[in-house]
């Protein structure tokens, strides 16, 4: 790797690799982006097989990159993996996919994703965390993390309307694709799990809409992408295809993390459940200092349009830049008492969900999710404890856990 803005830095941080896997799961990266936000806020790496990026870690640095389309395009790859290659997709998938183009897919979809139509599904949903909390119960122990993995599929899968029977091997592909060098995922080389991962998906969904009849639309997200129109035209099979794929690896990669990553939190901060437990307003609160603090989804990538100045540097047209939503979710100079996980936070603009034109299509069904979620862990449960050691994943995309094992106990 090399130094941009760093040269001042020392040796210490030149052996830091942000486009190492395991240094995010066996590392500490809030220690590291604190050191890039005080010192190096635009930061220069090249990769072992001489692949460059930035790296902006202060919070209204990565605002800027991932609301400011005109300089910074999504279209040559949005995930940090991608570096290097182009992106397929660009102008057909809604994440790789920049303004006015982006607005014709988004809209139609957003329309299906309202407070309004949500609301028909909570109780739905909230039978659903109700199962996926049943392994607590009897006071044994339980694989949080592990159990997360499919909670998702629960409600993404039953709002896409897709065969409970395939919830099991979607949840594996979307793994593979949203970390494909952790163990839990991995088959073979890293390029090999990501092959296999998105020509299964993409199979999978070219012949899901295949056994589908156009004649005979049905009232889930997937026949609303089959029928909806994008700016004066439906949406061609390749783009149903796309946007099947990134509306459930969306969902996937990054509920999970936020669940388990939430309670391993407040097993840290037992002073925290205490407040919840007394006080279930604080629900909401706890939801969004969650976000903040898990920051699920890592990192974003983008491409400069132009030369662009930006965090005291320049990006100059091409080079690829990485926002890292983890960092900016910790910035001092926007949190108070940013390294503390509060329950009552009052001030949370984190941008777990992103920020401009790509800001989460799901964050309203996210939130709905954990709420209930934690809703009806309080009323059932009057503690947890770990009962094993947290295990992070292995993934310069997804902050997250791969194992968590837990006890809880009943009211």
């Amino acid at each position: 790797m090399s130094g941009g803005t760093n040269a001042a830095l020392g040796p210490d941080l030149g052996e830091i690799d942000l486009f190492d896997p395991g240094f995010h799961a066996t590392g500490d990266p809030h220690a590291v982006w604190a050191l890039l936000r005080r010192r190096a806020p635009l930061y220069r790496q090249t990769t072992v097989d001489s692949r460059a990026f930035w790296s902006v870690t202060r919070y209204h640095d990565v605002c800027r990159v991932l609301g400011d389309h005109r300089a910074f395009t999504s279209e040559r790859g949005s995930i940090l993996t991608q570096l290097g290659h182009d992106d397929v997709s660009a102008g057909q998938m809604l994440v790789s996919t920049d303004p006015p183009r982006h607005g014709e897919l988004r809209r139609p979809l957003n329309r299906r994703l309202s407070p309004r139509l949500l609301a028909a599904w909570e109780d739905r949903i909230r039978r659903a965390m109700r199962e996926f909390l049943r392994p607590g119960l009897d006071g044994g122990v339980w694989d949080i993390a592990e159990r997360s993995r499919r909670l998702p599929m629960t409600v993404a899968g039953a709002l896409m309307g897709l065969p409970e029977d395939d919830w099991n091997d979607l949840t594996q592909w979307t793994g593979m694709a949203a970390a494909p060098d952790d163990c839990a995922f991995r088959v073979g080389s890293e390029g090999a799990t990501l092959a296999i991962a998105h020509h299964r998906l993409f199979e999978y969904f070219a012949r899901h809409l295949r056994r589908r009849r156009p004649d005979e639309p049905s009232d889930d997200l997937i026949g609303h992408l089959m029928t909806m129109t994008a700016g004066d035209a439906p949406l061609t099979d390749e783009e149903v295809i796309y946007n099947c794929y990134s509306i459930l690896l969306g969902a996937n990669a990054t509920t999970p993390h936020t669940v388990s990553g939430t309670l391993l939190a407040l097993m840290e901060n037992p002073e925290g459940f205490r407040r919840v437990a007394a006080d279930r307003a604080l629900i909401p609160s706890l939801v969004e200092e969650g976000l903040r603090w898990t920051s699920p989804a890592s990192s974003f990538l983008r491409h400069a349009v132009s030369d662009v100045e930006i965090a005291g540097g320049v990006v100059r047209a091409g080079e690829a830049i990485t926002a890292w939503v983890g960092s900016a979710n910790r910035d001092e100079d926007v949190f108070a008492d940013a390294q503390r996980f509060d329950v009552g936070r009052a001030d949370n603009r984190h941008v777990s969900f992103g920020y401009g034109p790509h800001y989460c299509l799901g964050a309203g069904l996210a939130r709905m999710t954990f709420r209930l979620l934690f809703e009806e862990f309080f009323s059932s449960f009057s503690a947890v404890e770990a009962a094993g050691s947290a295990e992070r994943l292995r993934s310069v995309f997804i902050s997250g856990l791969r194992h968590l094992p837990v006890r809880a106990y009943r009211q």
